[in-house]
């Protein structure tokens, strides 16, 4: 492995310091939440086949506040390779791709020595540019069987092009990540980017993991049979799990013309004679079931890409991080799917081990963001982080020092809209979380007055009220707190460039609703 040299200023010399720089294996899963890791806690953490996870776990720092500026696949994805927030970078929606003029963490390693790739999940639509020295991507959201990759050497456009791979899709993807670190230039550190496809829906999985959960049913959750904002006085629906439900009946009568996401293992379900809460529960123990089996084949392949740094020698100078695009409801509130600024979906699950550095064992509260995922790997590399990108290292508060201007609140927006899950911005804190749901999608994504909310404000204190069952916006304890977060929105609106400058209609709804 090469060394590299950095300056230091000591009493007003500048002085060589040779190091060796630690490679990085990046693992990232998509919506693989943390309620189905086994380290988090809550009602699966018995049932999940996860030894792997856990084993990152016990020799590494897991992060217990790591939170999602924009819980929804490409976005997050966009904000985790550029440092920048979605209004920045431009990726605010499923259908945006990333520009190349925006620079990314792979070409600030690259540029300053190290070798990189991506292997697996892309769905950043354009070609993957040269900040990659190697890329083999899925098209689209792939598939999990026999998946076709596209490399350099055979990409035609987002959805054409490549050749297939025979077998699962996380074996595939893992396996040609082992192949890439393999036979990579070893005079060189490496970023590896390991992005698995599972466990996306349709949740497929498989046969070395089908007879898990055969005998039995899986917990629900406390919020389960919530049936919409009546009981909470949440400002808006959500979508259903039994929406996921007319899913599986719909690929049950007819799986060979439904699109790819809804291509479900074990079909045919069946609900009849079902009411609609027992037709609920039955679709919850199909659905979580399938998640967990799918959940086991990544902790199946985080074990082989261990096992590999094991044995050839690399276990001690790299990084390894798993990792999540986003959270997922797997049920509370009777909700599947993310989006939404709620505990489960903005929550993205990490943990990360480096022996030379980080401790192991232990578990860091603070409140770090998808965006500064970026800053930390130039931290590590010894290179100077752009300006143009938005993050902070959180290097120092893994080793247990907090800077103490630390951020106090995270921020997030999702910018698509329906009226189930109407667009909304916010903020969470270490004990409060305020949003505001504008519910405006913006003329180019279909925006129709007719989809606006009619209440926009929650407000919940997660330390009382942890499931977030009770809006309480309008309880007399709160006011202050509230008329201080409103302020700190806005500081950081203003702070990060998320202005609505473009979005007059926008700034209509905040005054007309601003205190409302």
């Amino acid at each position: 492995m090469a060394n590299f040299s950095c300056k230091n200023k000591v009493e007003g010399k500048v002085e060589m310091v040779e190091q060796e720089r630690p490679n990085i294996l990046y693992i990232m899963s998509d919506d693989h939440t943390s309620q189905a890791w086994g380290i988090y806690g809550g009602i699966l953490e018995n049932y999940v086949h996860t030894p792997n996870i856990k084993r990152l776990a016990k020799e590494g720092t897991v992060l217990d506040n790591c939170l999602v500026s924009n819980s929804i696949c490409t976005p997050s994805r966009a904000t985790v390779l550029t440092g920048q927030y979605s209004h920045i970078n431009g990726v605010i929606t499923l259908g945006a791709g990333l520009s190349p003029k925006h620079p990314t963490i792979a070409g600030v390693l690259q540029r300053g020595g190290y070798q990189t790739s991506v292997i697996g999940k892309w769905h950043l639509k354009q070609e993957p540019t040269d900040d990659f020295d190697y890329y083999c991507v899925l098209p689209g959201q792939g598939r999990y069987w026999d998946p076709i990759m596209k490399t350099k050497e055979n990409w035609k456009d987002y959805t054409e092009g490549g050749m297939p791979y025979k077998g699962f899709s996380t074996d595939v993807i893992a396996d040609k990540t082992i192949d890439w670190i393999e036979n990579r230039d070893t005079s060189k550190p490496f970023m590896a980017m390991c992005h698995f496809k599972a466990t996306h829906e349709p949740f497929d999985y498989p046969e070395r993991f089908s007879h898990l959960y055969r005998d039995g049913d899986i917990p629900i959750p406390d919020t389960f049979y919530d049936e919409g904002p009546e009981t909470t006085g949440r400002s808006f629906r959500g979508q259903s799990i039994d929406s996921l439900k007319a899913r599986y009946l719909r690929a049950s009568k007819d799986p060979e013309n439904v699109p790819g996401y809804m291509k479900y293992p074990e079909l045919p379900l069946t609900v009849d004679g079902l009411t609609k809460m027992e037709a609920r529960y039955k679709t919850y123990q199909k659905y979580v079931k399938d998640f967990m089996r799918c959940g086991a084949a990544i902790d199946d392949n985080i074990g082989k890409l261990l096992k590999y740094l094991d044995e050839s020698g690399l276990a001690e100078n790299t990084i390894v991080i798993y990792t999540a695009d986003q959270g997922y409801f797997l049920g509370e509130h009777g909700w599947f799917d993310k989006r939404l600024i709620y505990e489960e979906s903005i929550h993205m699950p990490f943990v990360i081990r480096y022996p030379k550095e980080i401790p192991a064992g232990q578990r860091n509260s603070d409140l770090i963001e998808n965006a500064d995922f970026s800053a930390l790997f130039a931290d590590y590399a010894g290179l100077e982080y752009p300006k143009t990108m938005q993050g902070r290292s959180f290097r120092e508060n893994l080793k247990g020092n907090t800077p103490a201007d630390w951020r106090e609140y995270g921020y997030y927006r999702y910018w698509d809209h329906s009226s189930d899950r109407p667009g909304h911005f916010g903020i969470r804190g270490q004990r409060f979380k305020l949003a505001f749901y504008y519910g405006n999608a913006l003329k180019v994504n279909g925006y129709t007055k007719e989809n606006q909310p009619t209440k926009f404000w929650d407000f919940f204190d997660l330390e009382k009220d942890p499931n977030e069952t009770h809006n309480a916006y309008n309880d007399e304890e709160y006011q202050d707190v509230i008329k201080e977060m409103k302020a700190e929105i806005l500081r950081q609106r203003e702070t990060l460039g998320d202005t609505d400058k473009d979005n007059p209609e926008v700034l209509q709804i905040m005054e007309d609703h601003w205190n409302s």
